[in-house]
């Protein structure tokens, strides 16, 4: 199985996690379906077909921490529409802007690992990516958060089942075996809970916890699968 590998990055990133109302939350890396739509951003598919097309079923998806995750709060003014109107000026009972407070990542960095079973769409995705095009402009998360991108290579990937190892992408709670993880001095374990598998009318069909190590370290784990690409490292996809 061939994988593409790239690396994208931004000043900022916000991936809101879908519990937070008020005060939006970022998760600490994007969602599966969040990559897609980069994907399709690079290969020139709008928001109605990147789900379809790199769909849970034919397209595997995975990430690597690769800066330290760090958050900063800042408040977003956002235009006031409530009794739905706007009105560009302050008066004594309105006032045209209201500010959020809201969670970002801050110089996030993440390494992209994509494989798909249509060997057309790999070969756009990955001449695209080498060679630095993309159709939209690529963000992380919000449209005002632009993202570069550079490309890695195309490696083997090699499938294996009922393994322990040191695994270098977060993994899902359940590809877990027995939850077995080994915690290791110097190393930090958290876990999100966020949607793994959507559907092209946009309903999340399978949530799950995710456990990472914030700063990018491996995770020593058995796992039901997990692929070793040909530079000896082991990842897991969504």
């Amino acid at each position: 199985m061939k994988v593409l590998v790239f690396d994208i990055w931004g000043d900022y990133g916000h991936f809101r996690k879908f519990f937070t109302t008020s005060s939006p939350l970022t998760f600490s890396f994007p969602p599966p379906s969040t990559i897609a739509g980069i994907l399709g951003a690079i290969c020139g598919f709008n928001k109605n077909e990147y789900l379809k097309v790199f769909s849970f079923e034919t397209c595997k998806i995975g990430l690597k921490i690769a800066s330290p995750v760090k958050k900063v709060r800042m408040g977003m003014n956002l235009i006031n529409t409530k009794d739905f109107n706007w009105q560009p000026i302050q008066t004594k009972h309105h006032e045209p802007r209201t500010q959020i407070r809201t969670e970002f990542l801050k110089d996030p960095y993440f390494r992209i690992y994509v494989s798909h079973e249509d060997r057309g769409i790999f070969k756009v995705l990955e001449q695209n990516v080498r060679e630095h095009k993309c159709v939209y402009s690529i963000s992380l998360g919000l449209s005002e958060l632009l993202a570069d991108f550079k490309y890695v290579g195309v490696l083997e990937a090699k499938e294996l089942k009922d393994i322990f190892t040191e695994i270098s992408t977060p993994i899902v709670a359940g590809n877990l075996i027995d939850s077995e993880i080994t915690i290791e001095q110097g190393k930090k374990y958290f876990k999100e809970k966020m949607p793994i598998k959507m559907n092209p009318d946009r309903v999340v069909e399978l949530y799950d916890d995710v456990i990472y190590e914030p700063d990018g370290q491996t995770i020593k784990a058995r796992v039901k699968t997990c692929y070793k690409l040909e530079n000896g490292e082991y990842i897991t996809f969504f």
